[in-house]
Formats: structure tokens, C-alpha cells, sequence
């Protein structure tokens, strides 16, 4: 078993530190960033993930080395040139993960979580889900199938997260043109985050943004259309339990409704948020298109 450093962990200061900072930067922009609750909030959603996180990686390393030690196809050595491959698969696999979460219900009532902020900071990257630990992994199954050492999943995975902690700002308004070309930045991703139509379910990346223009999900950030954070719906509490669970009774409460087929029961599982199965409802795909012929500019 290599033995790799929980880089998370080593992380934390450097986070409180880049926040601190950030806050500083935006104040002397005056760009509004933070609100006090909200910050902390999105704070204590992500010590809850760090906690209920130990419990679902336990989960995650025995079905890891499940496979890598019944099933896998080739053994990979742990050598430079495999990471290289793994930082690949890994964002690959990232992107898919990410991009379910937002088109199935049942992913994206633990993604909506890191949603639910109307506001736009490092913080925001701190409010992580308390329940999607513990199923959304399979997305990464494929991986040790292959014969990647499950640390090395681990360890990739988690360079991932930390690169993602950065591009949750206002404070970066472009990076270069190269670097905007291939990579994942904080303007890419503030667009993800936006619940204006033309944002919705766009720019899914983890670290390369060229998996979204491969699969048609790249939306650029458009001048004149400043972004509006949050949900098309914002949940409009601070409760932690709320945010944390109110999308998994919401799920629930349509999936058990009254005079519905067995079929539209399972549908809702598996369906946009926003379906509806007696067609009243509009996913992100229907205020998109109705946005773009209201809007003749693009």
C-alpha cells in the first residue's frame, strides 16, 4: 500500500489563509462576496464532510481494493508515467460524475448542496455534501478495474478537489488565453454556478475544461450577462440539516404522489431536476432554449 499524505488535511491552513486574502482582495474591489452567515454556513457544510467523510471512504477503499484485487484487467505500476494516465481518467471520470449530478435527480439531490450558496467565494468550495460520499464513487469504479492502484485513485482525486478550491472566486476575473483554453478557471466555473438560464448545467470540469467542449457542455462567460448564483429555486435557509437533506424529501415527496404509475415513481429518480410527470415541469435544457429565442444576441 503506497503510502501517500491526506493532502486535504495539510491543506486547511492554506485554505482559512486564501479566504482571508480573498475577502481582502474583493473588499479594496469592492466587489460584495461574502455575507457572514452564508460563509460560515458553507464552512460548516464542509467540516460535516470532512467528518461523515471518514466513514464513507472506508466504504470507498474496501470496494476499491475489491476490484483492484479480484477483477482488475492490468496491474499499472505506481511510476510517474502513471500518473500521468490517472490524472486523465481521473478528470475524465470527474466530468461524467459531475455532469450526472446535475442531469439525474438522485446524484444531484446530494450535488445541489454545493449549489445552494447565492454568493461566490472560497467558501463556496467548502460547501460539499454530506451524502454523496457514500454512492457517488462509482464513477471512479472503472479506475481501479483498469489496475490503478486505489491509493493512487485516492491521492488523484484529492489533487483534483484542492484544484478546485481556487476557481470558486470573483476575485480573477481571466486567466491567459492558453490557460483559459484548456484549463478549468474561475470564470469557467463561476458559470457553472450561475442559475441564469444560459449558465444551466454547463462547464461540468474538474481541472480540464476541454471534456466540456468535446461533449458540447462549454459555456463561455458572457459579458452581458452577468452570472446570479444559486438555484433556479434558492432554498433561502441556513439550516445546515436543510441544505444538507431538504432535496432528498423534495425527491421523495414526488416520487410517492398520488395516482402515478410505478414507471414516473422510478423516472423521478432518474429524471432533470425539474420533471415532472404529467409534463408541467421545465428542466434546465427547456429554460435554455426558451432563454436563447428571447434572446437573439448569441
Amino acid at each position: 500500500m503506497p503510502n501517500f499524505p491526506n493532502i486535504i488535511l495539510y491543506a486547511i491552513p492554506f485554505f482559512i489563509l486564501a479566504m482571508l486574502l480573498e475577502l481582502y482582495v474583493t473588499t479594496k474591489q469592492h466587489i460584495k462576496t461574502y455575507q457572514t452567515k452564508d460563509a460560515f454556513t458553507s464552512i460548516a457544510m464542509g467540516l460535516g464532510n470532512v467528518i461523515l467523510g471518514f466513514a464513507s471512504k472506508i466504504l470507498v477503499v474496501f470496494v476499491f481494493f475489491l476490484i483492484y484485487d479480484n477483477f482488475r484487467i492490468f496491474t499499472i505500476p505506481v511510476v510517474w508515467w502513471s500518473f500521468v494516465l490517472l490524472f486523465f481518467a481521473d478528470d475524465l471520470a470527474y466530468y461524467w460524475f459531475h455532469r450526472v449530478s446535475h442531469e439525474c435527480r438522485l446524484f444531484w439531490a446530494s450535488h445541489v448542496v454545493h449549489h445552494s450558496s447565492e454568493y461566490y467565494n472560497l467558501s463556496t468550495a467548502l460547501r460539499q455534501t454530506w451524502s454523496g460520499g457514500f454512492y457517488t464513487f462509482i464513477f471512479w469504479l472503472w479506475l481501479p478495474l483498469l489496475g490503478f492502484h486505489p491509493a493512487m485513485i485516492l491521492l488523484q482525486m484529492s489533487v483534483s478537489l484542492l484544484y478546485q478550491f481556487w476557481i470558486h472566486t470573483e476575485a480573477i476575473q481571466k486567466m491567459p488565453k492558453w490557460f483559459e483554453a484548456v484549463f478549468n478557471t474561475p470564470s469557467h466555473h463561476r458559470v457553472h454556478h450561475g442559475s441564469n438560464p444560459i449558465y444551466l448545467d454547463r462547464n461540468h470540469a474538474g481541472i480540464l475544461i476541454i471534456w466540456d467542449k468535446l461533449f458540447r457542455t462549454f459555456q463561455e462567460e458572457l459579458d452581458y450577462e452577468k452570472v446570479t448564483y444559486g438555484l433556479v429555486t434558492n432554498i433561502k435557509s441556513y439550516n445546515l440539516l436543510k441544505i444538507a437533506f431538504k432535496e432528498w424529501w423534495q425527491l421523495l415527496i414526488d416520487a410517492s404522489g398520488k395516482r402515478m404509475s410505478v414507471k414516473h415513481r422510478i423516472l423521478y429518480l432518474f429524471k432533470p431536476p425539474g420533471w415532472k410527470h404529467d409534463g408541467s415541469g421545465k428542466v434546465s435544457n427547456d429554460l435554455r432554449k426558451e432563454w436563447l429565442k428571447n434572446n437573439t444576441n448569441l
